[in-house]
Formats: structure tokens, C-alpha cells, sequence
């Protein structure tokens, strides 16, 4: 029951016609709405695979007003997303939640960091995962004016912003840097984060003053602009290192500034890792390749990501079964919608994992 190679491309009525019903219905059947007997459902989706027959995607989203596309953006600009981070942290963002996304037939469409003008206005989307965004963050106040739902990864700062999230345990990742920097000697290590207020930034300072504080350190912490890339953090380090000459350890928390921090270590003349030593927030290109390679966590960016996927899927899933109680309501009939609500805002991800390298392993 196929059609021959090369013949026309086959039809809904072609489907219809074989299995003795109306288009409708099969419309119906292969879309998984109306009421279809199962066993009729299952008959016409056989025959419609003998038949090879495939829908039309672009009628099927006009007529449910479905785009079955969401966006992965970040307001992170260039400098600290370019570069060798751009096949780093937001690529291996992209791959895993790519790959989620077809399992439930969606496409993922990737957006250029969001800093002002219309970057989220002209894409045709359901939603969106934002990516550690910042409390006044551009693409997150881009969704909202559009009445998009949205999910991030990375807890949001915002005071009000209640979005659902995937937690990247940012405070866990500094006690993870910070545990291994005693373990191997450090007593005055210093912080260095972005100037921002990304949930990365923001729990780090708060562990790394508890940490201060429980171990007897003198708390110094120095921040430097996102925009400034690996010259901000090579300028930043190099003034903190001349401010602060007793300083053993740099927990250096954007990789970018890492490794602007190495040079301006080795500018000073101190020798990595046993004058002072150099750690990092993500196992990526950069903490790699980098000359010592640093020390940084993996933080299961694959699973977090397929599990900001999901909880996007979830939410999108929501909002349709509001949308069709309203309309039960208004027909007069009853009906009932899955919530997550009950089970919180925050997802967590998987622990993240210390990976040690030359920049700090003093103990061998």
C-alpha cells in the first residue's frame, strides 16, 4: 500500500481514502484530538506510515496557532559567550537542548545575546529557555512584552521574577573551588566574579563570605564588567594582585577572566600553582586549553539543559489546557489542568563535579 518512487507526494485524502474514513477523521486520528476509537487511531497511523505519508507542519501551525518552535537566549554579551566560550558553555547548552526539543518535535532556535533592540521580537517561537539571566535582563523583558512563556537555567535574581527554573547550584560550585583551594593550601584566597547580578555571580559572593567568615579569611572580592571579556579580568586580577600581594588563590568565576587572570599572574612574575593559584566555574574550551589548564566543575550542562526543555514543554502543555478549559467553561462543560506548581519553581540539576587540574594542584 505505497505509493511508487517518484510518484506525487501522498495526500490526506490518499489516507482517507485507504482506510474507508473521512479526512477528518483522520486529521484527527494523526493529530491526536476529536474522538477517534484507539483502534481506528492505531489502523489509519499504520496506514498512513505504509502510505508515507507525512503531515503538513505549516498548516498544522496555523491552524493551532503553534509555531512548535522555542529560543535558547542569553543576554551574556560577546566577550564572555564569544570565542572559544561560544563552543563551550552556550553550545553545549544548544546540543543537549536541541536534542530534547525533536524528541517532542520541536525545533530550537538559537538567538543571538539579547542586549537591547529586537532580537526576540522577529522570531517565530512558543517560548523560551533564558540562560542565567540578570535582574533588569533584556531577554527576559523581551518575552514578557511579547506574552511568551519562559523558563531559565540558572536561578533568576529578579525579585519578580517567579519563572520556573533549573538550579545550576551555584553556591555549591564556589564550596566545591573553595574546599579544593584549602585542601591544597590556600589561606587568603581572593574572588573574582562578573559586575553583574546573574545568579552565578550573586551566590558566589554569598558563599565565598561564608566560607571567609567559617574559615578566618579576609574576605576580598573584586568584580569586572562582563563586556570587558579576558582584558577585564587581566586588568582586574592585575589590581587586585598589586592591592593584595598576600593573596594565594584566585577563584576566578567567568572563564574568560581566568584567563586574562593567568597573564596578569605571570606579568607580576608569580608562578602558577605554587605562588598563587588559578580556579574556575566551568570545565570548558577555555579552562581546557588554557596554559596552565585550570582547575573548574563540570556542571551537567547536557542534563540541565534536557531538563529546562522539559520544564518549558511543561509549561507550554499548561498553558494549552488552560486555554481549553476556558473554552469547556464557556461551552459549559468542566474540565481539568496539570500544574507544577505544587512542585515548586526550582529544578535541580544534576551535582555538579570538580575537575582539578595544573593550575592548582600543589599537593600531588
Amino acid at each position: 500500500m505505497t505509493i511508487s518512487r517518484g510518484a506525487r507526494r501522498p495526500t490526506i485524502a490518499d489516507v482517507a481514502q485507504a482506510a474507508s474514513v473521512s479526512r477528518t477523521t483522520v486529521s484527527h486520528a494523526l493529530n491526536g484530538i476529536g474522538k477517534v476509537d484507539p483502534r481506528t487511531r492505531e489502523r489509519i497511523k499504520k496506514i498512513a506510515a505504509e502510505l508515507g505519508y507525512r503531515p503538513n507542519l505549516r498548516a498544522q501551525r496555523l491552524r493551532r496557532g503553534e509555531a512548535r518552535a522555542i529560543a535558547l537566549a542569553s543576554s551574556m554579551p560577546f566577550a564572555v559567550a564569544g570565542g572559544p566560550s561560544r563552543l563551550g558553555f552556550y553550545m553545549e547548552v544548544a546540543a543537549a537542548a536541541a536534542e530534547r526539543a525533536l524528541v517532542h518535535e520541536y525545533a530550537l532556535v538559537l538567538i543571538p545575546p539579547v542586549q537591547s533592540g529586537s532580537a526576540l521580537y522577529s522570531v517565530d517561537i512558543d517560548g523560551a529557555i533564558v540562560v542565567e539571566p540578570a535582574a533588569d535582563d533584556a531577554a527576559v523583558a523581551q518575552l514578557r512584552e511579547r506574552g511568551l512563556p519562559y523558563v531559565t537555567l540558572g536561578r533568576p535574581t529578579a525579585p519578580d521574577d517567579d519563572a520556573p527554573y533549573v538550579d545550576l547550584h551555584g553556591g555549591r560550585v564556589v564550596e566545591l573551588l573553595l574546599d579544593h583551594l584549602r585542601a591544597q593550601g590556600a589561606r587568603r584566597p581572593a574572588l573574582v566574579v562578573g559586575a553583574g547580578t546573574r545568579h552565578s555571580s550573586v551566590d558566589a559572593r554569598a558563599a565565598y563570605e561564608h566560607a571567609a567568615a567559617a574559615h578566618g579569611w579576609t574576605p576580598v572580592i573584586a568584580t569586572a564588567p562582563e563586556d570587558g571579556g579576558e582584558q577585564a579580568g587581566y586588568d582586574r586580577c592585575a589590581a587586585l594582585l598589586a592591592e593584595h600581594p598576600d593573596v594565594d588563590a584566585l577563584c576566578v568565576l567567568v572563564d574568560a577572566f581566568a584567563v586574562g587572570a593567568v597573564r596578569a599572574l605571570r606579568d607580576a612574575g608569580r608562578r602558577i600553582p605554587d605562588d598563587t593559584m588559578v580556579v574556575t566555574r566551568y570545565d570548558g574550551l577555555r579552562a581546557r586549553t588554557c596554559e596552565p589548564p585550570l582547575t573548574a566543575v563540570d556542571l551537567r550542562l547536557d542534563r540541565a539543559a534536557a531538563d529546562a526543555v522539559e520544564l518549558l514543554l511543561g509549561r507550554l502543555g499548561e498553558q494549552s489546557a488552560a486555554e481549553g478549559e476556558e473554552l469547556a467553561t464557556a461551552a459549559g462543560t468542566t474540565g481539568t489542568t496539570a500544574s507544577a506548581e505544587g512542585a515548586g519553581r526550582g529544578v535541580s540539576a544534576p551535582e555538579p563535579r570538580l575537575v582539578v587540574r595544573a593550575s592548582s594542584l600543589r599537593h600531588r
